[in-house]
């Protein structure tokens, strides 16, 4: 007999107690999970769209009158895609069709996409990875879009750095478009000698070199790129030379370079206005008698080498904007004595010695770092090797002054040209000077105080490059050496300032503690120095 059929009523909580069940001690309640749960669940649905079971919905993708269907199920779309998500949830007529047409996107393109949707996978290569990207943007698949932009940003490089910018601010992908910004600033030497950056409109390179983030040796690399950016196309872009010098920051330029620039630039030649703006600013820095400003970015305190127990091989440089201390390439070599300037951009030392327990060697070393690249390379060697030199930058040229072999100490004084890469002897000082403080202002080279193995001095003088001659200075109220911190009674706390204007000292406020050794520098030109040396040394700094 059959029993007629009854609906069956949802279960509720209250009717578990209904069921007689053992006891059971401890918890009531089971916590489970499958962690493969997702990826098998995928598999299966990924065999259903193969099979093409289930599928509710076919996708015709049309490109160049090409049209390639794909049958698919509209919850996995939706489930990767706001885009489909919104099409097939809102009251958009796609919500209820059975069939959606794709106009002008690549139907290989959307297979790799529908097979992510599937498989949590895809690939790309450099043929298709901007139209993946493309597609990815337009139908809001965030990680494949992702997936693009870091495989772009590991393959930038100068020649196609521009061109992927651009694309990238076209589809409004920020992350990529800011990237690649990023690139073409830390690269900028090398992008602006690649065909693309020809093709920059006016307004993109006057953008372009507005930036302060953008990183140069020197500001000459963005005057050039300026100039050669105009004689692409001489006739079409001459007007728009003005308004490029005016985002270049001219007083940063050495005033060296400028002069060549207004004697034989061809550019100049045809541009009155641009040659006359130059001129005027040439002038203004000649009678001012001032240095260059700044280059652009974050300007680093670099300290190289010294002396602990035994001479350091190490560098490191203080970035006073995020007040950390960063560790560099090492030196070729462990030197201590050395000095150091910046000249274009790029940190130079020179001279030094090697003390340890097993060597005591004078350098006549000159050491190029590049903060670009992060590493060392070697420039000519002075004459003769100087220990506790000292160093200044004087008309784009490094002169490197006094210092001892020995027990020699020197009153010669050398002058290292970066065109030529070579070291020339100019007139010597009045006296041998070891640990003399040594600062370039105003177009000369000022010498002070120093131990020549016998005297120490409190005499001062001035060398004037275009004359090849030293002038006598007032002399300091106070004997001092090793860079100005020691007498023969001892260690200085006291500071001497002198004013070019009227010859003459004045003494300003002590240092908290007397000090030797330490480095010495022109307000307003801030560069790299040396560490101070430690050891014990001939005119008993420490």
């Amino acid at each position: 007999m059959n029993c007629p059929s009854r609906k069956k009523r949802p279960t509720r909580d209250s009717d578990f107690s209904a069921i007689a069940v053992p006891s059971m001690h401890g918890s009531g309640y089971l916590d489970y999970s499958v962690e493969t749960h997702a990826s098998r669940s995928l598999e299966v649905m990924e065999e259903f769209r193969r099979q093409e079971m289930l599928c509710d919905l076919v996708l015709h993708v049309t490109y160049k009158e090409r049209t390639v269907d794909f049958k698919v199920h509209k919850v996995v779309l939706a489930s990767c895609s706001p885009y489909f998500r919104a099409m097939f949830t809102s009251s958009f007529k796609e919500c209820s069709a059975s069939e959606v047409t794709l106009r002008d996107v690549c139907p290989q393109v959307v297979g790799r996409l529908i097979d992510f949707a599937y498989t949590s996978h895809i690939t790309v290569g450099e043929k298709c990875v901007l139209h993946v990207l493309m597609a990815a943007m337009r139908y809001q698949m965030e990680d494949v879009a992702k997936a693009c932009c870091d495989f772009l940003t590991k393959h930038l490089e100068p020649a196609n750095v521009i061109g992927i910018a651009r694309f990238a601010e076209e589809i409004g992908c920020t992350e990529l478009h800011q990237r690649s910004r990023e690139y073409v600033n830390t690269h900028f030497n090398e992008v602006t000698k690649e065909e693309e950056f020809f093709s920059l409109s006016h307004c993109q390179l006057l953008e372009l070199i507005s930036q302060d983030s953008l990183k140069v040796l020197c500001e000459s690399e963005v005057y050039k790129a300026c100039t050669d950016w105009v004689r692409w196309d001489m006739e079409g872009r001459a007007p728009y030379l003005h308004a490029l010098l005016n985002a270049v920051h001219i007083y940063a330029l050495p005033p060296k370079f400028l002069k060549n620039q207004l004697q034989s630039c061809p550019i100049l030649s045809k541009a009155n206005s641009c040659k006359d703006f130059l001129s005027k600013i040439f002038q203004d820095m000649t009678l001012r008698k001032l240095a260059p400003a700044p280059n652009r970015g974050t300007q680093l305190i670099y300290v190289a080498g010294g002396y602990r127990q035994h001479s350091l091989a190490s560098m490191e440089a203080y970035d006073p904007r995020r007040n950390v201390w960063l560790k560099l390439a090492d030196m070729g070599s462990a030197c201590s004595g050395l000095g150091a300037c910046a000249l274009f951009g790029l940190l130079y030392t020179v001279g030094g010695r090697n003390l340890s327990l097993q060597n005591n060697t004078e350098s006549s070393a000159l050491c190029c770092y590049n903060p670009m690249t992060n590493q060392w390379s070697q420039r000519a060697s002075l004459n003769i090797p100087r220990n506790r030199v000292g160093v200044g930058v004087v008309d784009g040229c490094i002169y490197a002054v006094g210092g001892s072999q020995g027990s020699t100490h020197h009153n010669t004084v050398e002058r290292w040209d970066p065109e030529s890469n070579r070291w020339s002897l100019v007139c010597p000082m009045s006296v041998a000077r070891l640990g003399a403080g040594v600062a370039a202002c105003g177009g000369a080279l000022y010498v002070v105080g120093g131990y020549d193995g016998q005297n120490r001095w409190n005499t001062a003088e001035k060398y004037q490059s275009d004359t090849n001659t030293w002038h006598q200075l007032a002399p300091m109220s106070t004997i001092r050496s090793g860079l100005g911190g020691f007498n023969q009674l001892g260690f200085l706390a006291s500071v001497e300032c002198y004013c070019p204007e009227r010859n003459e000292w004045m003494c300003v406020t002590d240092m908290p503690i007397g000090r030797s050794g330490m480095g010495v520098a022109v307000t307003m030109e801030p560069c790299p120095g040396s560490l101070p040396e430690q050891e014990e040394d001939e005119d008993g700094a420490t």
